[in-house]
């Protein structure tokens, strides 16, 4: 007859699978993409939604940039009034330390960043970098600035890997966009 009580072996794997699982992800939604779209270019009367597709060449000039392209189409909101083209959103999610951080980056028609907001923030830490003044520090910086952590952005104690991956998420964005700028994909 078998014994359906657990052994000591199973109770330790168990425990040990608990004590490792990542605490509980406080998710909170904050703005849709809509809404950051109209806050970071409220002046615009129409977002032209556009998919921009790299080919390969192009995937390797980004990669040649030391940036990690991730995906060779990329969906960008153009914000425009009068047909004139005011600048660029793109949403992007990386990881924080467990779960996905959901943000937005508006870049003027020059190519440099305008503003940065956290739509969707789902870990239990790190909440800091939707601080106005740690998302600020983007702002004026395009594809030339080094855009890192400990370089040119600072990090937030507690927050390192939040900061460390929107920052990489936005250099991407950035370097993206510059791209796309450079050969008329967004004209």
């Amino acid at each position: 007859m078998s014994s359906l009580a657990p052994s000591a072996g199973v109770v330790v794997t168990l425990t040990s699978a608990v004590a490792l699982a990542p605490t509980a992800a406080f998710a909170v939604d904050y703005l849709s993409a809509d809404e950051a779209a109209k806050l970071m270019f409220p002046q615009a009367d129409r977002f032209e939604v556009r998919t921009l597709t790299f080919d390969a060449e192009q995937l390797q000039r980004l990669a040649s940039t030391g940036v990690s392209p991730r995906s060779a189409r990329w969906q960008v909101r153009v914000a425009q009034r009068g047909g004139a083209t005011l600048g660029y959103v793109v949403v992007d999610n990386v990881i924080g330390k467990f779960e996905l951080i959901t943000y937005a980056v508006g870049i003027g028609s020059d190519g440099a960043v305008r503003q940065v907001e956290v739509l969707s923030y789902r870990e239990s830490h790190g909440h800091e970098i939707r601080l106005p003044a740690w998302r600020k520090q983007f702002v004026g910086k395009d594809a030339s600035a080094p855009l890192r952590v400990g370089e040119d952005i600072a990090n937030i104690s507690g927050a390192t890997l939040s900061c460390s991956h929107v920052t990489e998420g936005i250099r991407r964005i950035v370097t993206v966009i510059d791209l796309a700028l450079h050969t008329g994909s967004l004209a």
